[in-house]
């Protein structure tokens, strides 16, 4: 059993983060935030896979603008991306972000952020302070290690925003690095007791940046540190929230639509057990509910895997046995392997 960070809660819309919620789900838009119907579009294909709060750029006035009417139209909170103008960070509060994310790497005045911490104070808008290693601000002669610069630079924008009465906070420290970002996240952890939104920034394509996100978001959410997380992908936004929540459900820290256990398929194997786990996984895209299906090869796990899931199959030489609920139901043959798996997965 996991044992969580103790955090203090803090609400973007809707949605409690912190306070022992459960991990939450982000994503970012893909699309000019000016393109109010584009936007739209992509937040509803990622709530429809289970997006819990979503972030856009907001590169210039016309953007922040955008946001009101990008929110008449979406169910999720919103989170204006902000960087070096302090100004954008006004305009996206007036037009109704539920939450900011600053940089303090490239907006440092003090006065420029006491006037977004006024604005928002206000409207009572959360901020989140988003360090990543990219856009450290130069340091002459730092001898520090990468991520200790990281924590320092956010508990200086801490201690900042708690000088002027504000605690509706939020930290990230991201690296491409996963050793650095482990770290920084470890020792912040320690100093604070502020939610932490937990990534590994700029990971790359789906096929080896979700292995590096897996392992540093899965470390720190084994160590119990981690209130809400982004996968960052160079890909679909829905892909990022597909392998989020894979992180989360291979942890048991949430359940979120069905598991597909499938063996790897070896020598022993005498069915195209690869294949047949192939259309399952395709069928279960559209699927929601809550479920463990099992794909198995061969008698030496496949029985037993196939009987602790909700739904499985023990393939052999032929024929197979499907499993529902630790129980066989039938024997089926091969050409009737999926068409039988479906059947018994929609009858649940």
């Amino acid at each position: 059993m996991i044992k969580r960070r103790i955090s203090k809660a803090i609400h973007i819309g809707g949605v409690k983060v912190g306070g022992g919620a459960p991990i939450s789900v982000q994503s970012m838009t893909k699309t000019d935030t000016r393109n109010v119907a584009a936007t739209v579009s992509q937040i509803k294909e990622l709530e429809e896979c289970g997006c819990e709060i979503i972030r856009v750029a907001v590169p210039d006035t016309e953007a922040a603008e955008a946001i009101s009417r990008i929110k008449k139209k979406i169910k999720i909170p919103l989170i204006a991306d902000i960087h070096f103008d302090y100004r954008l960070a006004l305009a996206a509060i007036k037009s109704g972000a539920d939450a900011l994310r600053l940089n303090p790497g490239n907006i440092r005045d003090k006065e420029q952020i006491k006037k977004v911490v006024t604005a928002a104070k206000a409207k009572q808008v959360p901020i989140r302070i988003g360090v990543n290693f990219g856009s450290l601000p130069p340091s002459s002669g730092r001898k520090i290690p990468a991520a200790d610069f990281m924590v320092k630079l956010a508990m200086e924008q801490v201690d900042l925003l708690e000088s002027m009465d504000f605690d509706l906070i939020k930290i990230a420290l991201k690296a491409f690095d996963v050793p650095t970002t482990i770290s920084a996240y470890r020792k912040i952890a320690k100093k604070t007791t502020y939610p932490l939104h937990l990534g590994i920034t700029e990971a790359g394509l789906p096929r080896t940046g979700v292995i590096r996100s897996s392992v540093g978001i899965g470390i720190l959410l084994y160590e119990g540190i981690g209130d809400t997380l982004r996968v960052s992908l160079s890909s679909q936004p829905k892909e990022e929230v597909f392998a989020g929540y894979e992180i989360l459900k291979s942890l048991d820290i949430r359940e979120h639509g069905p598991v597909l256990v499938s063996c790897p398929s070896c020598g022993r194997s005498e069915s195209d057990v690869v294949g047949l786990a192939q259309g399952i996984s395709n069928y279960l895209l559209n699927v929601k509910k809550t479920i463990k299906v099992a794909v198995m090869g061969c008698v030496v796990n496949g029985p037993g895997e196939a009987k602790d899931a909700d739904v499985g199959i023990a393939c052999g030489k032929g024929k197979g046995v499907i499993f529902k609920k630790g129980k066989i139901t039938r024997t089926v043959t091969e050409r009737e392997f999926l068409r039988s798996l479906i059947t018994e997965i929609e009858s649940l």
